[in-house]
């Protein structure tokens, strides 16, 4: 079995490309909230401010964790209420135990499948991905659910 290691998730050349790769490809199996998690959980490891810890563990709470959010990755019950017990102080550690659980579900089941894909075949053969036609998942918001949410696009940055 090929073994995924999160400190080179995928380990190419130039690891961007690979993740890069990774990406469109769960796009097309429609679930790339769970690498975009795994990503922003690397990213807020980084923190170093506690404003900014606070700032990033609501920014991903909301995003990936809660119940019906944008990009609710699968999770269970139990790892989700305990992070919603610690939102209030997080720290660096919040979301270890589902950013494995995360990990482990893409390492099992889309990872191995994204070896075989012509997505990873381009990659290593250095071809230029072809466009490919997907079809998005369909969500039932509207404009009007959002207009009072701001934006956690500089909490990225």
């Amino acid at each position: 079995m090929e073994r995924l290691k999160p400190v080179d998730l995928p380990s190419w050349p130039k690891k961007q490309d690979g993740v890069d790769a990774f990406t469109r490809f769960l796009k097309t199996e429609f679930s790339e909230e769970n690498i975009e998690f795994w990503v922003a959980c690397e990213d807020f490891k980084k923190c170093k401010e506690p404003q900014q810890i606070i700032l990033k563990a609501k920014a991903i709470y909301e995003k990936f964790i809660q119940n019906d959010a944008p990009k609710e990755v699968n999770i269970d019950f139990h790892t989700k209420e305990v992070i919603a017990k610690s939102i209030a102080q997080p720290t660096l550690h919040s979301f270890d135990t589902a950013q494995s659980r995360v990990y482990q579900l893409m390492e099992h089941d889309s990872y191995k499948r994204f070896l075989k894909s012509e997505t990873y075949l381009h990659l290593i053969e250095g071809r230029p991905q072809r466009p490919t036609n997907l079809r998005r998942r369909s969500r039932s918001f509207t404009y009007n659910d959002f207009q009072d949410v701001k934006s956690d696009v500089a909490i990225w940055l």
